[in-house]
């Protein structure tokens, strides 16, 4: 179902993209199933597409920071450590792998990635463990493969 408002392209749709977002992706879908390429809103479609494939970035960076964020708990806090945060950081091991398994694209990006992960992840541990940042190393201490293989853990 194409929606219609009166006026073609443009200004009808920029509309509906800022009114009912709902429809407006109904619209475009519909408009790209028909084959109706020049009725399609190009400025907000391509400003979805680009915030799609943010959104996979970002998900990868939140998943690895837990994980790592649960490693570095795991390692300052011994005395601490439990059930609950060994199936954590099984869970965002997974999470993890399945996101990069759905968009291989993000692998180049890797080592960016990481980093910024890591950021948030001395922060969540700093705030969850109440010891200071600087107890964390200011660079990642383990390797991609060592993180992300299934049962390994720090010392």
């Amino acid at each position: 179902m194409v929606y219609s408002y009166g006026v073609k392209g443009g200004e009808a749709m920029n509309n509906l993209y800022h009114t009912d977002f709902y429809s407006w992706t109904q619209q475009q879908a519909e408009l790209l199933r028909t084959g109706k390429l020049d009725q399609l809103d190009i400025t907000n479609l391509t400003e979805e597409i680009l915030s799609m494939g943010r959104s996979e970035y970002r998900s990868l960076v939140s998943r690895l920071s837990k994980l790592l964020s649960h490693l570095l708990k795991w390692t300052y806090q011994p005395e601490r450590q439990c059930r609950s945060w060994r199936l954590t950081i099984t869970e965002q091991r997974h999470r993890s792998a399945d996101r990069l398994q759905d968009s291989p694209g993000l692998k180049p990006m890797l080592d960016d990635i990481l980093t910024k992960a890591y950021g948030y992840a001395v922060l969540e541990a700093a705030k969850e463990t109440d010891l200071p940042r600087k107890t964390f190393p200011e660079q990642i201490p383990w390797t991609f493969n060592q993180i992300m293989t299934e049962d390994w853990l720090p010392d």
